[in-house]
């Protein structure tokens, strides 16, 4: 063998392999770099209705979730069409299921743009949905803002996706706040769903506040939400000897889990984040539920006069006092009519996505049911929280916590 040629063949052969990787990884940066900025996508003809679309879990382990949103949405459409509409146009929304499921995600935000030929999209409630739903959303140039979703990475796809709740590093020191200065713990125990993005990264910033704030982690447990035999968790918890466990799961495992967690002999309070807010969660978890707390967006008993006007007209059309996911679904949409009527110049004209996006991010001082906020430079929404506890199996307010 030639070894001086084999060299020279290897050294030659590795600049071309640098080299193509070198291409590779500015042909990458340059992609990444297009997706956050979005196109300047015309879903709209500039006459008749105005055609909105909601993505949500219908169905599903979490259907509260959407079915909430969803009438928070159609309430917001409702009371804006008896004012007139959006500059003389009536506002039609289109509602696609998630089912809770990624890839029927990603099918029904394309079927919203590209069949039935939205202006605008809201959803998802679940972050690991919004991550899916707002990659789509960029790349078309179709505005979309999560009424819900807490999840950092939610809004960091680009420029067309926004939201008007909080996002979870204030909802975790939230929790931890409260948990410190409010009820004088010290020692806590995490028990989070590892399958799910909201609770493994809201038990990530939960941990972090508690910390800093003073506070011990005493346990760390994770679960996958569905599979719900946690025995083994919590013997590990009630022996680490926490004062409160955080447990930021979704409602349709934590009641179980917070039962279960009774019949174990844990007595300490638990305490989540808004993923618990479900009127199925006192059902679930039966008597167990009382004595906890979790963080949400807002409390119905509020006397703001923005609150009493959405509840009382919530309760008119629906029968049913209305949750967070509710309030978030009814700001979302008013704050997107409110974009539109600052970005469209009517007469005629189609309204554009991009000039949309940028008047929803451009949001400032919006008097919400969620409260009066504004679109930051990362589009999140900054604004205060909540704390309820459960009495009787009714989410009572407990305190508020201020960014």
């Amino acid at each position: 063998m030639n070894l001086r040629g084999w060299h020279a063949g290897k050294v030659a052969g590795l600049v071309l392999v640098l080299g193509a990787l070198a291409l590779s990884s500015i042909a990458a940066c340059d992609q990444m770099g297009a997706k956050k900025s979005g196109g300047s996508r015309v879903q709209d003809t500039g006459k008749g209705a105005i055609k909105i679309g909601h993505y949500g879990s219908m169905s599903g382990a979490q259907a509260t979730f959407g079915q909430s949103t969803d009438k928070g949405i159609r309430l917001a459409i409702e009371e804006k069409n008896a004012a007139g509409g959006v500059k003389g146009r009536k506002v039609e929304l289109v509602t696609q299921d998630t089912a809770g499921k990624s890839q029927e995600t990603s099918i029904v935000v394309t079927r919203l743009i590209n069949d039935d030929k939205v202006v605008a999209i809201l959803g998802e409630v679940a972050s690991s949905l919004s991550l899916v739903g707002g990659p789509i959303a960029q790349k078309e140039g179709v505005p979309m803002i999560s009424p819900s979703s807490t999840n950092p990475d939610v809004t960091a796809v680009g420029d067309m996706v926004s939201r008007v709740c909080f996002i979870d590093s204030f909802q975790g020191f939230v929790a931890a706040k409260f948990a410190r200065e409010n009820l004088k713990l010290t020692k806590a125990a995490v028990l989070y769903d590892q399958s799910q993005a909201y609770s493994a990264g809201l038990a990530s910033d939960f941990k972090k506040a508690f910390t800093e704030l003073g506070g011990t982690i005493a346990a760390e447990q994770a679960y996958t939400g569905g599979n719900l035999e946690v025995s083994s968790q919590l013997q590990s918890i009630k022996g680490a000897g926490a004062e409160v466990v955080f447990l930021p799961g979704y409602y349709s495992d934590v009641g179980t889990i917070i039962r279960k967690a009774r019949e174990a002999g844990i007595t300490v309070p638990f305490l989540g984040g808004d993923g618990w807010d479900s009127a199925e969660l006192a059902k679930i978890a039966g008597d167990a539920i009382n004595g906890n707390y979790y963080s949400n967006h807002y409390s119905h008993e509020e006397a703001r006069p923005e609150v009493q006007a959405f509840v009382k007209n919530y309760q008119a059309k629906y029968s049913e006092t209305p949750d967070g996911l509710a309030a978030l679904g009814y700001d979302a949409a008013m704050l997107l009519f409110d974009a539109i009527e600052r970005s469209w110049p009517g007469d005629g004209k189609p309204i554009e996505g991009k000039a949309l996006a940028a008047a929803i991010n451009s949001t400032k001082d919006f008097k919400g049911v969620t409260g009066t906020f504004s679109i930051d430079e990362n589009r999140n929404a900054k604004k205060s929280a909540v704390i309820l506890e459960y009495k009787n199996g009714v989410p009572t307010m407990a305190a508020r916590i201020e960014p």
